[in-house]
């Protein structure tokens, strides 16, 4: 159990002068976190991947499915304009987006029950026993997902603390949907977490200055994490809430 405390110790201090080093601030006091969902709340990615590529590929544009996952955190408008231009010349408007939108929606929705992603709901009470403030940010609009939040996580997401694709102009990798969540949490970056799985997302955090973990809940390799700047890289939710009270303890006492 020391062996396992000393290992922590070690990855969290390292971690932490990444993120020193990189913002210039002295110490993390934590306050807030701000929380990706897909992929890091719920077990949703595999869903999304294969509704965009059903998407995609019925409008003749080529595309893989594992390629969706680094899109992972554009809002849906974003990643419909990222690959329409390999096939179409002329920009889709914001009628024909709406709709292909909503198809992609349709096509999630067929698809399995998504499942609670396995050690999120142990990480988010961790959070929530050391009094720290939960700020869903996510580029998804998919409400099927969304109206889970307050069952599967009962407190940590209520209405008010939730920055989704409608609350925002510009979406990840733009930093402003974290700066957002830091705003209703009334929180700064020296005082606040981003936790999230993609590296869209990670960029983000970064961009935001608070402490960015990347969890690699996916296929994704962890050099992508590193590319983006992730200050934290863990290889697993269930480790990553192994780590956490280890993170919340440093951060209280330093």
């Amino acid at each position: 159990m020391q062996d396992t405390d000393n290992r922590h110790t070690d990855l969290i201090d390292a971690a932490l002068r990444r993120w020193t080093e990189r913002t210039g601030c002295r110490r993390l006091d934590l306050k807030g976190a701000c929380i990706d969902m897909d992929g890091t709340l719920y077990d949703s990615m595999r869903n999304h991947t294969a509704a965009w590529h059903r998407l995609m590929t019925e409008q003749g544009i080529p595309c893989t499915t594992d390629e969706f996952y680094l899109y992972e955190g554009c809002m849906g408008a974003d990643t419909i304009r990222r690959l329409w231009p390999r096939r179409y010349s002329e920009a889709p408007d914001s009628d024909l987006i709406a709709r292909l939108y909503a198809m992609k929606s349709q096509y999630f929705n067929e698809l399995p029950a998504v499942a609670i992603m396995p050690g999120a709901q142990a990480m988010v009470r961790e959070l929530m026993d050391a009094g720290i403030t939960t700020i869903l940010v996510t580029g998804s609009g998919q409400a099927s997902v969304l109206e889970k939040l307050d069952r599967d996580y009962p407190g940590a997401f209520p209405d008010g603390r939730r920055i989704t694709a409608r609350n925002v102009t510009h979406g990840k990798p733009d930093p402003e949907p974290y700066i957002k969540g830091m705003e209703l949490a009334g929180t700064s970056p020296s005082e606040t977490i981003v936790i999230e799985n993609a590296p869209i997302g990670v960029i983000a955090g970064v961009r935001s200055g608070a402490f960015t973990i990347a969890v690699q809940t996916g296929p994704i390799p962890r050099v992508e994490f590193e590319k983006a700047g992730a200050d934290l890289i863990v290889d697993s939710m269930p480790a990553f809430a192994d780590i956490l009270p280890s993170l919340i303890s440093k951060a209280h006492n330093t």
